[in-house]
């Protein structure tokens, strides 16, 4: 080697030696604080795609050596923040300043909550499961029960449908997977309680909404009740149920993408019947069979689901009645089909569609005394939504909707020549919504919904506007404002087209708390009813004339709490509602309170797992303060109120072996004496209207049955189902 050559080399080396010291000494730099300005302690920093780099300290700074040059990205993650990145030259990250931004979309983010109840395993607050549907012990394994023991709701035992502060039945709308129920209740005869008519086996999820409902949903002054049906089944599995009221028998099975679950049931109370009698002279005790499936099939992006169900009921019975000395004669068949479907899948990224349907047919074959009725009732809901996420802090909800209606009934009496009547109305709405989170404290959802009824020539915009905000880690305030319209109720637009939609104006004010299995809700609320619909007659019929004169308010407050952490292998809730309400409407000669109101309304629920007896036993109390009632004998209307309403339920799962369970409950099991009101004779004897005390058709339900489980695992069973 020449001199010159190691010379050359010699210098090289060094070169890049101090080349390479130069780069080791490149060092970063920084500060990371919260929007607020606070120091980030611990925040993970380093540069992606290597080893390099550090944690800050209690200060927020942080300062790291890398060999790394030219463009790189910076990463700074923290829990409860935003992933920030930055690309740059390493030369230039100095002494930088750092902002972190929330993540909204953390475990302990603001919720609007205002006048909603969650139900569902998905929810990141639930009040209810969907076990709790089942196995309320006063709910009977229906829905519309188990909401009964929720804040809101109002005690109508005589009924069994959902009252919600101080509003009708019919102001409540169920829709499931998104689509509208038009007849959701089980036909019953007077002083008998209806049931939902959809299985809650079928159900993973669901939402109540007492007030100040999205935009979405419309044709409901007071709430709706929102179902989701099961996506997938985990396993094929065989259930078959013998009952002391009847038989059922499921099976579901899955293929592919593929999955079919298929329910019967057939009821007859007959034998009940024999063994406890009840107030009623049944000529043809209640009897009803029903069918329902559900297919699903998974997409690559989206997934595609078919429900249909029918149910036919039929019965005939003599009920006791002041003004008849032989009784009421009463007999109706009922036949009800209901399909829906829908579907729900990705479009790219950050767009979603939403599509569905509904048909229902509902027959109606009624005789009272020697009147004869005779209607049926077509009705149809199609949806179209779109949803669309711009980023974490903004996503945009609107759609479509059109419902259709097609009524027809025939009204024949002795001496009366057969009257046919009907309408049909076609209804067409439009909705937007935005949802806005601010910071992970503060969101808002800003929506209005338009509608145009052609059988009523009517135009209404309905603006509807919540807010949230986390006052603590776990506590949060919630406000809602929202105007809702809803058309006429059947028995009165199957007479005239020439009235408006009535309108409620709803304020809600709601704090939540929820920690460790704990929940507190405590919501204020005021509802203003305008335009009510108004009548001559003692009923509506063609010669009624019809006005929307009514008004009326609704205001009280409801308070809610669930422990299921406190007490071992003990799950309870506790609700109550006060409610202060008064009407014009129907045929009033001024406001009152309607009989369907008690101002004060209690549930308890409890829940209580044995080990050793391998059973689930539960208890439900409710009361249910007086409600309203006319007294012809004094001055006005609705001025005395009936006895407060008790009734507590027991019941007892007991598993004979894995698969295999015997179930029992009792309703009122202590016989309280309930009173559902009074009825008055049509004329007074002597000057005095005599009366006779509705009670209910029986003071007690007994219930007994056995549920047997054939599926893959041998192991599931259906105590989530009692």
């Amino acid at each position: 080697m020449k001199p010159n050559d190691f010379y050359s080399r010699f210098l090289l080396f060094h070169i890049s030696l101090f080349t390479q010291l130069l780069t080791a000494q490149m060092v970063v730099s920084g500060t990371v604080s919260s929007a607020g300005g606070s120091p980030v302690e611990g925040a993970n920093v380093y540069l992606d795609g290597t080893y390099d780099g550090t944690s800050s300290d209690v200060n927020g700074k942080f300062e790291f050596s890398t060999g790394e040059s030219g463009n790189q990205t910076l990463v700074i993650s923290f829990i409860s923040f935003e992933t920030f990145k930055l690309i740059e030259e390493v030369e230039k990250m100095i002494d930088l300043r750092i902002e972190l931004k929330e993540d909204i979309g953390a475990l302990d983010a603001v919720v609007i909550s205002a006048g909603t109840f969650e139900a569902g395993d998905n929810s990141k607050v639930s009040v209810l499961k969907p076990l709790d549907v089942v196995t309320t012990a006063s709910a009977l394994g229906d829905f519309v029960g188990a909401l009964q023991t929720l804040p809101g709701t109002s005690t109508v035992a005589e009924d069994g449908r959902l009252f919600v502060r101080g509003g009708e039945a019919g102001e409540s709308q169920i829709f499931i997977d998104g689509i509208r129920v038009f007849t959701p209740y089980t036909a019953s005869p007077n002083n008998v309680p209806s049931r939902g008519r959809y299985s809650p086996f079928l159900f993973d999820g669901i939402t109540f909404s007492t007030g100040g409902y999205s935009a979405e949903y419309g044709q409901a002054l007071s709430s709706v009740l929102l179902l989701k049906t099961i996506d997938e089944p985990t396993q094929e599995k065989t259930d078959i149920s013998v009952m002391s009221v009847g038989l059922g028998l499921g099976n579901t099975q899955i293929w592919d993408k593929n999955s079919l679950s298929v329910n019967a049931s057939y009821f007859n109370l007959s034998p009940y019947n024999a063994i406890f009698p009840d107030r009623n002279d049944w000529e043809k005790p209640f009897e009803v069979m029903a069918a329902e499936s559900v297919f699903r099939r998974k997409f690559n992006n989206g997934l595609l689901k078919i429900y249909g169900a029918f149910d036919a009921t039929n019965f005939e019975l003599t009920q006791e009645d002041i003004n008849y000395e032989d009784g009421l004669h009463f007999k109706l068949k009922n036949n009800n089909f209901y399909s829906n479907f829908s579907y729900e899948g990705r479009i790219g990224d950050s767009w979603k569609l939403f599509s569905g349907g509904s048909f229902t047919r509902a027959f109606n074959d009624l005789i009272i005394s020697d009147q004869l009725v005779e209607n049926i009732d077509n009705s149809l809901h199609l949806k179209l939504k779109l949803k669309k996420r711009f980023n974490k802090h903004i996503k945009l909800n609107f759609g479509a909707e059109y419902f259709y209606s097609d009524f027809k009934e025939t009204y024949a009496a002795d001496n009366i020549t057969d009257i046919s009547y009907g309408y049909n109305n076609p209804l067409g709405a439009l909705f937007a919504e935005t949802d806005v989170i601010f910071i992970k404290k503060l969101a808002a959802k800003v929506g209005v919904r338009a509608e145009y009824g052609s059988f009523l020539e009517e135009f209404t915009l309905s603006p509807r506007i919540s807010f949230a905000y986390k006052t603590s880690k776990n506590g949060q305030l919630s406000l809602a404002y929202g105007k809702f319209y809803q058309q006429p109720f059947q028995d009165v637009i199957k007479f005239s087209d020439k009235m408006e939609s009535p309108r409620t104006d709803h304020y809600i004010l709601n704090y939540q708390f929820s920690y460790n299995n704990r929940i507190f809700r405590a919501e204020v609320y005021r509802k203003n009813y305008h335009d009510l619909i108004t009548y001559s007659d003692d009923l509506p019929n063609f010669d009624s004339d019809f006005g929307n004169d009514g008004k009326g308010y609704a205001q009280g407050i409801d308070f809610f709490w669930r422990d299921n952490q406190s007490l071992k292998n003990i799950d309870y809730w506790v609700s109550y509602s006060y409610l202060d309400t008064e009407r014009l409407y129907l045929n009033y000669p001024y406001s009152a309170t309607p009989p369907v109101v008690n101002k004060h309304n209690i549930s308890v629920v409890g829940k209580y797992w044995i080990e050793n007896w391998r059973s689930q036993v539960g208890f439900s109390y409710n009361y249910g303060s007086g409600r309203s009632y006319t007294n012809p004998n004094k001055p006005g209307i609705l001025q005395e109120k009936t006895k407060p309403y008790n009734s507590l339920s027991f019941n007892w799962a007991y598993l004979l072996s894995q698969q295999k369970i015997l179930y029992f409950s009792i309703s009122n099991a202590l016989g309280f004496k309930n009173v559902n009101g009074y009825q008055y004779a049509d004329r007074p004897d002597n000057g005095i209207f005599d009366r006779r005390t509705l009670r209910p058709a029986a003071d007690q339900f007994f219930f007994i049955g056995f549920f047997w489980t054939l599926s893959d695992d041998g192991r599931d069973n259906q105590l989530d189902n009692l």
